[in-house]
């Protein structure tokens, strides 16, 4: 990584995204964190789904609520290192469209990583079901059990899912055609390597 990363949103050091040329090492290592405990919970969400009720069934449900307690908690994290940390800037030759559709996608998935977990935990707290973090912290539930509100929860939480899951797809894709077609330097920043000349 080059000397200009991890430098903070300081108007007084002169630091702006053109003078950035990567993500520092904290912002690639929650970036990376965020991917696989997210596309693990979904994965995880679709097995344990059709299964049928079992001591099995509720321990992999606490395995997906410890997931998405983890995702939210890594949204706050990350957004408030990067309110005091300057992002790289898109590539000169990225069309304007291309950058606003860039940055809502970015603004977007923020919003899942918290809509997401936070409808769960409504949800589960409408069923009944306490979450305990990691079996040893209990979160206070939302709401009191209504078994009518659940069931519709249980919608807003699968088309909230379905909703960032493609999105995280629509990222993985644009990340992949940035590095295999445009071939910049996009991809590379995230993975934590040196810049191409």
């Amino acid at each position: 990584m080059s000397k200009g990363e991890g430098m903070k949103n300081n108007q007084g050091n002169g630091v702006n995204a053109g003078t950035v040329r990567g993500y520092t090492l904290t912002a690639v290592s929650l970036h990376w964190a965020t991917a696989v405990i997210v596309i693990s919970a979904a994965v995880l969400g679709i097995y344990m789904h059709e299964l049928p009720f079992s001591p099995m069934k509720l321990k992999l449900y606490s395995y997906h609520k410890w997931m998405g307690v983890t995702v939210f908690l890594l949204a706050l994290i990350r957004l408030a290192w990067r309110s005091s940390h300057v992002a790289p800037a898109l590539p000169d030759n990225m069309p304007l469209w291309e950058q606003r559709a860039a940055k809502g996608a970015h603004a977007a998935l923020y919003v899942f990583m918290i809509a997401v977990p936070l409808a769960g935990w409504v949800m589960s707290s409408a069923h009944g079901f306490q979450t305990v973090y990691l079996g040893i912290l209990p979160i206070p539930d939302l709401i009191g059990k209504n078994k009518e509100l659940a069931e519709v929860l249980e919608k807003v939480h699968g088309a909230f899912s379905l909703s960032f899951m493609a999105l995280v797809v629509l990222h993985g894709a644009a990340a992949l055609k940035h590095h295999f077609i445009n071939r910049d330097n996009v991809l590379r920043r995230m993975l934590g390597l040196r810049s191409l000349p």
